[in-house]
């Protein structure tokens, strides 16, 4: 027997039930078990960074991830599902710097010290791990904690190191003097995947236009503009184009040179002096505009060409200071300009730049300004706005910097990357050519070395005396055993004596980009290859990963260059790339939006299932989710609650009839009633399409017909079957809708098991003697597929709504019984044409028609049988309102007069036997509930008790 359902039910209540289920009953270790040493399905788990509790956001890639390994699994596949945290880097460190209110290396490294700096880190990030846990287990995604992988053990590192050390092997691993994005407040370079990760529009900034007087011709200037002010005291040259057309201009007492497509920049009209090509120009010499940068040795301040100069902005003329820009530099090395930094590590102008001595460099930007200004050397001064970089971590506005880092030749093997991506498949595919493949296409060397103290070591040792240097992949070989915290500052102590010479090798300063911990985690989280060999090979690549659309240039653009350049493949075949959970009006959540969603008032307000479902289906893979607490309202409202209706329904009515689908024989399905056949048939035809769109990674068009099908469950078979539910004859038809009905919600809570797994389990266990759903298998597919019945079935739905707006345009109730409609089509088979009848309420429906015809002649007849049916709707009411169960029985009484009396009279056993009214008669007797109301223009009295 099944128990009982509560109707108004609580969906986060109902879940935290489960929850505590489930871990009683330890249903995710058995759905393991269940399935252990069958073919495995492998998903790799981007490890989060457990120093700040999980936000909205996480739900959704989580809600995709969770999906499909409950999919897989039962679908009879072995999916380990092993958790990982990623515990380095500079997340952690700024989140430890705030704690101890300090800001930059000096405070670190002289008020708090390394070693305590890293024992706080290693601290911060177990900080949240329980929040974590929590979260995870409250939206049922199921992963095992227990032998989840820390990119901060020993093992891990190692096997880190043994990644960088194949590399080496390979001629990859390079240090290089470069221009790379730089944080001053963290005082590191950042990788290009890195620079990705944050920008900021709409920033202000300066847009100057500087004369730079010819040394020659002091009453002549070479204008060129710049956005970054600051770079000017290191200006060492000019870059004109060789072949675009430049122009002498006169503008008062003054002459001005600058390219001719750029004229719009001058404030007046120009008079044009002079023609020139940029080559023309070549070689000749400027006064600096400031002391600075004036080499003691070598030639500087003279124009160079380049094959970088535009004429899309400024003025044709790039102001080159060698050290603050990738152009910049590598211009400079090849001219043999000699250059020198203004600018110190924090970002501050270094001492000998005596007019700005100690500034941050954006601090510097207006008195620079100023000071051109005064010296008659600045032309003009704008404010532009633009999208800048930021440190994707810290915020502060990112400058380009120049100095020593190591890197990876990712250029290199820029073809295999681009080829293994192509192999993969990508959800969305646009990604694949589009985001990704344009990343791909202009790919640079990876930067991965930070200046920075909480992450893997750099594992590099340079001599002292002559510079042999050797990379380790393991802490054997440095005498160490695997119980050694490799971290800094205990692995700086430790020295190699150098081979060649017998010299003393130290280890570089840097550690590791922590994108390359989270890179490597296919092999570090096994120990690879100092061991975990074999599993290792049964789990890569990966089938599937999921991220939001960020990780392109992040996790997985990682996986990819690491595993390509050591396994010569991609590290997973298909990935599901996530749009931003964004507020209603398109903005990102943030607290000083005050747009910010707590997850778990979600959880507690509409249930985690109702979340993940809305995520599943309100917009497409890869474009951002409008989530408000509207949208989720309407989730539960439109999906969930009529689901469950029509459940509650179910077992309401096979409670009162005992029906027992293991006691009874099933119906032949030719024998059942249309709607029975064509429900069964859409039900094929659902378990079909569900599961190839989950084995092609469609997740939101498997949801939707699974919605699709609920909304044809509950407004068309349900409410067209209810009769033969209510009817008391227990027939062959009502066994046939039982079991139709039956099986079509445990077959329904099996396909809705990955995507909504706990409203489909408390379904599936009331309707399979209490087994959970995640421990059964996947539904097949069973020949019920009738294509014509579906087609007629469809047919007959339009009809339906054609017929129903002619009575609309009529303005006639459906409850108004009407003589005949004729419409347009060929004719629907008898019993189908019947279901057309009830619905329109008719007496006949002919086919064939040119358009709908409706008859609108009301007899008297007609008019009572109206009647009749407003007095059921009106008594079905008031049952409600008394809150009466719907197999109670009720006596009715009724004072009326005019028509409605004649309409009891002549339809009174069609209103008791559809109110279940064991008697009717007029009179106000005592006991009875009632209420006096209007009914089609005439007063009634109705009142009720129950039987």
């Amino acid at each position: 027997m099944f128990e009982p359902v509560i109707q108004k039910v609580s969906f986060p209540e109902l879940e935290v039930q489960l929850m505590d289920r489930w871990k009683a009953e330890s249903t995710f270790q058995k759905s393991l078990e269940l399935r252990e040493g069958k073919p495995r399905f492998v998903f790799y788990e981007g490890p989060p960074t457990a120093n700040g509790k999980p936000a909205t956001h996480h739900i959704l890639a989580r809600a995709f991830k969770d999906l499909f390994g409950r999919y897989k699994t039962m679908k009879g596949f072995y999916v380990e599902r092993k958790a990982g945290w990623d515990t380095h880097g500079l997340p952690v460190e700024i989140e430890v710097e705030k704690k101890l209110n300090i800001s930059g290396k000096f405070e670190i490294e002289n008020e708090v010290g390394v070693e305590r700096f890293n024992e706080l880190c290693r601290q911060s990030v177990y900080e949240y791990v329980e929040d974590w846990v929590k979260f995870s287990e409250r939206m049922a995604f199921w992963q095992d904690y227990d032998n989840a992988y820390w990119t901060l053990t020993s093992e891990y590192i190692q096997s880190v190191w043994w990644a960088l050390s194949e590399m080496w092997k390979q001629n990859l691993v390079y240090k290089g003097f470069r221009v790379a994005p730089y944080c001053s407040r963290c005082a590191t370079p950042l990788s290009s995947h890195e620079l990705a990760q944050g920008y900021r529009d709409n920033v202000p900034d300066p847009s100057v236009f500087v004369r730079f007087r010819l040394k020659k011709d002091p009453q002549t200037s070479i204008l060129a503009w710049t956005t970054t002010p600051w770079t000017l005291p290191g200006n060492v040259a000019l870059a004109v184009a060789d072949d675009v057309v430049y122009i002498k201009v006169k503008e008062g007492d003054e002459f001005l040179i600058l390219a001719e497509p750029r004229l719009a920049v001058l404030k007046e009209p120009p008079q044009v002096v002079e023609r020139m090509l940029g080559r023309d120009l070549v070689g000749l010499e400027y006064e600096p505009l400031y002391p600075y940068s004036v080499p003691e040795e070598g030639r500087a301040q003279f124009v160079v060409d380049a094959d970088f100069v535009s004429t899309d902005e400024g003025t044709g003329v790039v102001h080159t200071s060698a050290l603050y820009g990738v152009d910049d530099l590598r211009l400079c090395q090849e001219k043999g300009i000699p250059f020198k930094h203004t600018v110190g590590l924090d970002g501050k102008f270094l001492p000998y730049v005596e007019k700005f001595a100690g500034l941050h460099v954006k601090e510097a930007d207006p008195l620079i300004i100023d000071d051109l200004k005064a010296r008659g050397l600045l032309y003009k001064a704008e404010t532009i706005l633009h999208t800048y970089p930021e440190c994707w971590r810290c915020k502060t506005p990112l400058i380009y910097y120049a100095l020593d880092s190591w890197y990876i030749r990712t250029t290199e093997r820029k073809a295999e990357l681009i080829a293994n991506n192509n192999a993969t498949n990508w959800v969305p595919a646009h990604i694949k050519t589009g985001r990704m493949g344009d990343w791909l296409e202009n790919n640079v060397d990876w930067q991965f070395s930070r200046s920075r103290y909480w992450g893997t070591p750099v594992p590099i040792w340079i001599c002292e005396a002559c510079d042999e240097q050797r990379i380790v992949s393991s802490a054997a070989e440095l005498g160490l055993d695997d119980k050694t915290d490799l971290h800094r500052p205990y692995i700086d102590a430790v020295t190699l004596p150098c081979e060649k010479c017998g010299g003393v090798m130290r280890r570089v300063p840097e550690v590791m980009d922590t994108w390359f911990d989270s890179g490597s985690m296919p092999f570090a989280q096994r120990g690879y290859p100092r061991k975990g060999k074999e599993v290792f090979e049964e789990t890569f690549p990966a089938e599937f990963i999921s991220e939001a659309v960020d990780q392109t240039r992040g996790w997985f653009y990682t996986l990819l260059a690491i595993s390509t350049l050591l396994f010569k493949q991609n590290a997973y075949r298909n990935v599901i790339c996530l749009g931003h959970v964004v507020d209603p009006k398109g903005k990102k959540a943030s607290k000083s939006r005050g747009n910010v969603l707590d997850p778990n008032f979600l959880f507690d307000s509409f249930g985690s299932d109702a979340v993940r479902w809305y995520f599943f289906t309100s917009t497409q893979v890869g474009e951002n989710y409008r989530t408000s607490t509207d949208t989720l309202r309407e989730t539960v409202q439109q999906f969930f609650i009529p689901l469950w209706n029509c459940y509650s329904f179910f077992v309401t009515y096979a409670r009162l009839d005992n029906f027992d689908p293991s006691q009874q024989p099933w119906v032949p399905l030719p024998e059942r009633h249309v709607l029975d056949r064509w429900l069964l048939s859409k039900l094929s035809g659902l378990v079909t399409a569900v599961t190839s769109g989950l084995d092609t990674y469609d997740a939101v068009e498997s949801a939707r017909r699974i919605q699709r099908f609920v909304d044809d469950l509950s407004n068309w078979y349900i409410r067209r079957s209810r009769r033969r539910f209510w009817k008391s004859q227990s027939d062959r038809d009502k066994q046939a809708a039982y079991q139709t009905l039956y099986e079509t919600l445990r077959t329904l809570a099996q396909l809705m098991a990955p995507f909504a797994p706990f409203v489909a389990d408390a379904i599936y266990r009331n309707l399979a003697d209490d087994e959970s759903v995640h421990l059964s298998d996947f539904p097949q597919p069973k020949p019920y597929l009738d294509e014509r019945v579906e087609a007629d079935m469809a047919r007959a739905r339009q009809a339906v709504e054609a017929g129903l707006a002619a009575r609309d345009a009529a303005r006639l109730k459906v409850r108004q019984p009407l003589a005949s409609i004729a419409l347009p089509g060929d004719p629907l088979p008898n019993d189908i044409a019947a279901i057309v009848r009830d619905e329109l309420n008719v007496k006949s429906v002919t086919f064939g028609a040119p358009a709908v015809s409706l008859d609108t002649v009301i007899t008297e007849e007609l008019k009572l049988e109206g009647l009749a049916r407003e007095v059921v709707r009106a008594i079905q009411d008031r049952r409600k309102k008394m809150g009466l169960n719907v197999e109670d029985r009720i006596d009715a009484r009724y004072v009326a007069d005019g028509m409605l009396v004649r309409a009891l009279e002549r339809h009174g056993d069609y209103v008791k036997s559809e109110t279940l009214s064991v008697t009717l008669a007029p009179g106000r007797d005592d006991g009875f509930d009632g209420e006096q109301m209007m009914l089609e223009g005439e007063q009634i009295w109705i009142g009720l008790k129950r039987n």
